[in-house]
């Protein structure tokens, strides 16, 4: 529908019509105009699956859904570095919409992982906003490509579930932009979701669903989002400032109460009617898009989206760690232990939890093969050893070739809602790994999980496969790696530390009641651990393959550009084993000098790559000055330092192949404000200025002791060049001994500015 349409109906409708369309009209839907012909539009949680709620709704999925399917949460998903796979589920799942008439699914979910213990992990992609942004940039394109509009959410900074609906995120300024809003800048500028959905905290102060800068200076003038703002359900604090700051839709209904607050603010003249008017414009913009593009013929083949679902986990399944022990063979004896073989854990819980039609479990896979064992191990309920099952489990273990156990975190340690209180495994857990290595040294584990956990175990056993939560058909998955039908391919979109404490976020996460300070700043997963030089159990971007790859030839299409030019780097990949593979190729870029506070390096691309074996292929990125630059806080825009970059083409964050010299020049200079307390230091880096300044030092400002004297043994030249190196341009007026006077002082620091200036 055209926007003049819009405006046309916009202009027929009552006020108090209007004040209703921003709204819900019960859980799931947004409110109908019958007498204008607008239709009521259901929106549906998701991302990984529907969550259709026909009957009574509610939002963190106590009432029964729809029988769907249920897909890789988004732990996994974003490790299959796969842009193209993540975009044909999201074609799945908008077919899946349509045939249920559904508009818009609710997510992705792009929060960054700041703590391994935030609740909702699970749902999230990565601690790295590049690979957030660009996995939920590819699924937002599939589903939208079927005329179903997506809600990237939460924006912004809703990090923990502790105190979620009134927690205070105080990011500075730099964090904000180059971490927490980069996550969700390139998949909203290039995708174009159709609606944002607003987060329940306040972010320095303000509710995110009453802030202005955010809602609309960042959102919509800085980069274009045209769709409509909705909140998370129950996030809207003070309906008349939130539509101001631009919210569009409350979500849930609020029963016309919130209704009455606008009606009033327009009739009193607090809230200017064409406020109202923008915000009904374009909630029904996306209500007609979809309903002007159903597809009544769209059918939700459950059966089939479950191939789609296994095809998806497959490469979703990161090999931590392998000393010659998988893929398994058919014929070897194997013992399958644990509760998650038989009943896998595969998803979290809360809004996103999916009425699977159909579960596959590692051990319903493996059921015609007569050489498979299974003992239970372990159970979930509660955190209790069952010496019979462990005993067992250790007696299956024994007998076999190989030991599989089937591990993780039970429901009630990851869920929305509440954050984890450490980052362990239940001890029943720890202690049937430890005991069946001891008598199997051919022992795997094969992990359920939504976040990072500590291995205790990590040295007594030869294999650690992270399945994350892989959907419903995650045994199937499963099972495919560990047999060598598929060769793993996903690498760690996020650090696995050593222990919790060891996390940038350990001190401060939580905070202060509402209050929680990002005190590590930009330093966000691999970027704190790669600065501190610290140890990790296993690294950002690791994963591992039943092949080996050799990376050869960086290159560049050129060597120096200017910030507004692009660079094309190219690298050859070559599979170097005996079966075919994927790779996945990271390309990270360190500044090699800056004046102000980098990471050592920062991903900037990705590609994955199939290759035969003895087949070599070439993989290209382009950069362009975002990949260089860091946001600075003082001209309020993305800046490049000219110097000299570090290319770094590798396997993991910390297994870097290849590396290249480039020189990117800037064509923006940062004008440096000198004033009195300017060091004579930073004055010395510009020669020009020095040649003005150095009027005010003496060269015996410190004193001219007589060689020899006790004074002169103690002022070597070392503390004299660091004294006046770090002195203020003021200095002179306090040693000088009344040769120079702070008028002397401004009048150079004057004379500065406009060399500065000029």
């Amino acid at each position: 529908m055209t926007a003049e349409k819009i405006r046309e109906i916009v202009s027929k409708m009552t006020l108090e019509e209007k004040a209703s369309m921003c709204s819900g009209a019960d859980f799931w839907h947004t409110e109908a105009v019958e007498r204008l012909g607008i239709p009521a539009s259901m929106v549906s949680d998701g991302p990984h699956g529907l969550r259709k709620q026909d009957q009574e709704g509610d939002h963190l999925g106590v009432n029964e859904s729809i029988k769907a399917v249920c897909f890789p949460a988004g732990c996994g998903t974003a490790a299959s570095f796969n842009r193209e796979l993540l975009h044909q589920m999201g074609e799945t799942l908008g077919e899946e919409c349509q045939a249920e008439g559904v508009s818009v699914i609710l997510g992705p979910a792009v929060n960054i992982k700041r703590s391994p213990l935030c609740g909702r992990n699970f749902e999230y992609y990565s601690e790295d906003p590049f690979v957030a942004s660009e996995a939920a940039g590819a699924l937002i394109h599939g589903v939208q490509s079927k005329n179903v509009g997506t809600s990237i959410k939460h924006f912004l900074a809703n990090n923990q579930e502790t105190r979620r609906m009134s927690s205070d995120s105080k990011i500075g300024e730099r964090a904000l932009r180059e971490i927490y809003l980069a996550a969700f800048e390139g998949a909203i500028k290039k995708e174009k979701p159709w609606t944002v959905m607003c987060s329940y905290n306040k972010i320095n102060g303000k509710y995110a669903a009453e802030n202005h800068k955010f809602l609309t200076e960042v959102l919509r003038d800085e980069w274009g989002f045209e769709g409509y703002v909705m909140s998370d359900w129950g996030a809207v604090n003070s309906r008349v400032k939130d539509l101001q700051a631009g919210l569009d839709l409350e979500m849930p209904s609020s029963g016309g109460s919130n209704d009455k607050l606008i009606v009033g603010a327009v009739q009193s003249g607090e809230l200017p009617e064409r406020v109202l008017d923008m915000a009904v414009a374009r909630i029904l913009n996306i209500v007609f898009r979809y309903e002007e593009n159903r597809d009544k013929n769209a059918v939700f083949d459950r059966d089939k989206d479950h191939e789609m679902a296994r095809r998806v986990a497959q490469e979703t399944i990161v090999l931590l760690k392998n000393e010659g022990v998988l893929p398994l063979s058919e014929k070897d004896e194997i013992a399958f232990i644990g509760k998650y073989a038989k009943t896998p854990r595969y998803q979290g819980g809360g809004s996103s939890h999916i009425n699977s039609h159909k579960i596959t479990s590692a051990l319903d896979e493996v059921k015609d093969m007569a050489n498979v064992t299974y003992a239970q191990g372990f159970d979930d309920k509660e955190d209790k050893t069952d010496e019979a099952m462990l005993a067992e489990a250790v007696e299956a273990a024994k007998k076999a070739k190989v030991a599989v156990i089937f591990a993780g975190l039970p429901d009630a340690f990851e869920s929305e809602g509440f954050d984890r209180s450490h980052m362990r495994m239940p001890d029943c857990q720890n202690e049937l790994i430890a005991r069946v290595a001891q008598v199997q040294p051919n022992t795997v584990v094969v992990l359920h999980n939504g976040s990072p956990v500590e291995m205790p175990w990590v040295n007594q056993v030869k294999g650690i496969v992270e399945a994350y939560l892989g959907g419903q058909a995650v045994g199937g998955a499963v099972c495919d790696i560990l047999f060598g039908k598929v060769n793993p391919s996903a690498k760690l979109p996020e650090t696995f530390p050593l222990k919790l404490e060891d996390n940038p976020s350990y001190l401060f996460y939580i905070g202060e009641r509402d209050k929680v300070e990002y005190r590590e700043g930009i330093f966000v997963g691999y970027r704190y651990y790669d600065k501190k030089k610290m140890d990790v159990l296993f690294p950002f971007g690791h994963g591992l393959s039943y092949t080996t790859f050799e990376y050869s030839n960086l290159r560049t299409d050129k060597d120096t550009m200017k910030d507004t030019d692009t660079m094309e780097v190219s690298v050859d990949i070559r599979n170097t084993g005996d079966i075919a593979g994927k790779e996945v190729v990271q390309l990270y870029v360190a500044d090699k000098e800056s004046t102000v506070i980098r990471p050592v390096k920062e991903l900037k691309g990705f590609e994955k790559v199939e290759l035969a074996p003895g087949e070599t292929k070439t993989v290209t990125f382009r950069l362009d000055k975002r990949a260089f630059a860091y946001y600075s806080v003082k001209i309020q825009d993305w800046h490049v330092e000219t110097g000299a970059f570090e290319l770094m083409a590798g396997s993991s964050s910390r297994d870097i192949r290849l590396t290249k010299e480039v020189t990117v020049e800037s064509t923006v200079k940062i004008p440096f404000v000198y004033t009195t307390d300017t060091t004579v230091g930073d004055v010395k880096k510009d020669p020009r200025a020095w040649e003005i300044a150095k009027t005010l030092i003496k060269k015996d400002l410190f004193g001219g002791e007589e060689e020899g004297s006790a004074a002169s043994e103690a002022i070597t030249d070392e503390m004299n060049e660091a004294m006046e190196r770090y002195m203020p341009l003021r200095g002179p007026v306090s040693f000088g001994a009344g040769s120079v006077t702070m008028g002397d002082v401004q009048a150079v620091v004057d004379k500065l500015n406009a060399l500065e200036e000029g």
